[in-house]
């Protein structure tokens, strides 16, 4: 941004200090309305993708439904296994 003021160094050389407030004015002024435009095109992106994150956070309360389900089944059969194992397993003779 300062080149941009380079060549406009001669001329605000004749204002004095006024000059260059001026000069420095129009610069800050420039780069704010270059920050407000960022500022407006990150907002509407963020808002575009409002709509996939409700779908994303929507997935993720599936997909942990769907594996609290499956560590619950998985915990049945291993009881299930478990007892089938204690009733079909001969039993071992005391050891003297």
């Amino acid at each position: 941004m300062f080149a941009e003021l380079a060549p406009l160094a001669g001329d605000l050389a004749s204002f004095g200090a006024a000059g260059l407030m001026g000069a420095l004015w129009i610069w800050e002024r420039r780069l704010s309305r270059a920050r407000e435009s960022q500022l407006g095109e990150a907002h509407t992106a963020l808002m575009q993708d409002r709509g996939l994150l409700s779908v994303v956070s929507e997935l993720v309360q599936r997909n942990t439904a769907a594996l609290t389900g499956l560590q619950e089944t998985q915990r049945q059969l291993v009881g299930l296994l478990s007892a089938w194992r204690a009733r079909c397993e001969p039993e071992k003779p005391a050891r003297p």
